[in-house]
């Protein structure tokens, strides 16, 4: 008997062992294919975030180098060059796309109504306006997509730029409208580029040549219609065709570039109520584009270029019956001069330009008719710090005043001289700005020929923005 106890609870210890190490043992396999399953998924998020890397590194070794930079807050921080990489992804096979852009928001002030809008658009008073007002404008805000590594025939490879904002107009005129700001379509072109001979072609919508692309005056509040624009900086963005060809392509030192543009052809009216629908407007009778050219030369720390413009109208419209006014035809020429130095923290900036029937470009403050020209901006920056610096820019417009008065009525309004002046601080972090910005603006008009009256108008401004 005493020797089969033993046996009988030896028996049942090892049942009950058994019983309690297979749950046991079941667990641990299951903790073992789960971290397993854990590892897995943590080598394929590793193998994905390599790939993308290895993708990025490609796109930024097969990206063509821009002819021209494209402007976006212009600011001359050194902490506004920290912004964050843009995000990069394929589409076609071998070509990359890059995603730009940046968020706008401006608080201002203004004494009067201004010309080309209020807000972020304000250039010059409107004549004779009253009453102060204020608001919130993100219209600046814009994006673009870069694309690059295309191939094409040879040696030259492909790219292009999509770019948007926010100055398209309001959605209707509604109590909810303000806030509905509708997309506008600025630039749009495809770039086909040889790196050996230093060539590109640029076709689609874009900058003319006459707009300072490389040299618009700073400032965080007027981005898309920079200080200036229409009232000593003239330019605006066509369909047309731009070769660019570096000189002295492969040696060292001053970078020298010839620039030669066709644009479509541009004018206010006439044929009735749809002069500028479906082209039938004066600058597009015929096969008459705008003519430019422009030599750019730049070195480390300045820049300078020279610029040529030529266009003819006729003034009878695309049906050839409209009842002309003062002349059948006008010829739009315009010069200009312009350039940038960088001596230590110092930026300066600044342009001249003259002609006559510039209105199809911004010049003669918009007003249309063979009107002589003459105008300019300068600007002093200075950096206190790589995060804080201040700005002072002025710019003047003054259309010649016996054209301006034969032409009332007839395309001119009766703005004879324009005098803008700015004052602005600036703080820059990273991929963030923040600014203060007073502006100040004199007009001189006339609506009779005979009388003169003179309009002034502040705009006071706090600006941030954020580059991605």
């Amino acid at each position: 008997m005493t020797t089969r106890f033993p046996n009988r609870y030896t028996a049942l210890a090892l049942s009950m062992a058994c019983a309690l190490l297979l749950p046991l043992a079941a667990h641990a396999q299951s903790d073992a294919d789960t971290r397993e399953q854990q590892l897995e998924q943590r080598v394929a998020q590793l193998e994905q975030q390599l790939n993308a890397l290895k993708a990025m590194i490609q796109a930024q070794k097969t990206a063509p180098v821009q002819a021209t930079p494209a402007p976006a807050a212009q600011a001359q921080n050194v902490a506004a060059a920290q912004a964050p990489a843009a995000l990069t992804f394929t589409s076609a096979p071998g070509v990359s796309v890059a995603l730009h852009g940046f968020i706008s928001a401006t608080a201002f002030d203004q004494s009067k109504s201004f010309t080309y809008g209020n807000g972020q658009n304000a250039e010059y008073p409107v004549p004779g306006s009253n009453g102060s007002l204020s608001g919130v404008d993100v219209r600046n805000t814009r994006f673009w997509l870069d694309f690059s590594g295309a191939k094409f025939a040879g040696d030259w490879t492909g790219g292009g730029r999509i770019e948007m904002d926010f100055f398209g107009g309001y959605n209707g005129t509604g109590a909810y409208s303000q806030q509905q700001p509708i997309p506008r379509l600025r630039q749009a072109y495809m770039d086909l580029s040889n790196a050996d001979t230093g060539s590109t072609i640029r076709i689609g919508q874009q900058w003319d040549l006459m707009f300072p692309i490389d040299n618009v005056s700073t400032s965080l509040s007027h981005i898309a219609f920079p200080l200036g624009f229409g009232t000593g900086m003239v330019g605006w963005r066509f369909p047309g065709v731009v070769w660019m060809q570096d000189l002295n392509h492969g040696s060292s030192g001053v970078k020298w570039r010839l620039d030669l543009g066709a644009f479509e052809g541009s004018w206010n009216g006439p044929d009735g109520a749809v002069n500028n629908t479906n082209y039938l407007t004066a600058g597009n009778v015929g096969f008459r584009p705008q003519l430019e050219a422009r030599l750019h030369v730049q070195d480390k720390d300045w820049l300078a270029y020279v610029v040529g413009h030529y266009s003819e109208v006729d003034l009878r419209g695309v049906s050839g019956t409209t009842a002309t006014p003062v002349q059948n035809t006008v010829k739009s020429v315009g010069y200009e001069v312009g350039g940038q130095w960088k001596p230590g923290p110092w930026v300066f900036k600044g342009l001249v330009y003259t002609g006559k029937g510039l209105g199809e470009i911004f010049g003669d403050m918009s007003q249309f008719g063979d009107i002589k020209d003459t105008g300019g901006y300068v600007q002093a920056g200075y950096n206190f710090t790589p995060h804080w610096s201040a700005n002072a820019f002025y710019s003047m417009s003054k259309p010649n005043t016996d054209d301006v008065i034969r032409w009332m009525g007839n395309g001119a309004t009766g703005l004879l001289r324009n005098r803008q002046s700015a004052l602005s601080l600036q703080y820059a972090a990273g991929a963030y700005e923040l600014g203060v910005e007073w502006i100040y603006d004199k007009l001189d008009t006339t609506s009779n020929g005979v009388d003169r009256k003179t309009t002034s108008g502040n705009q006071l401004n706090v600006s941030a923005l954020y580059h991605f």
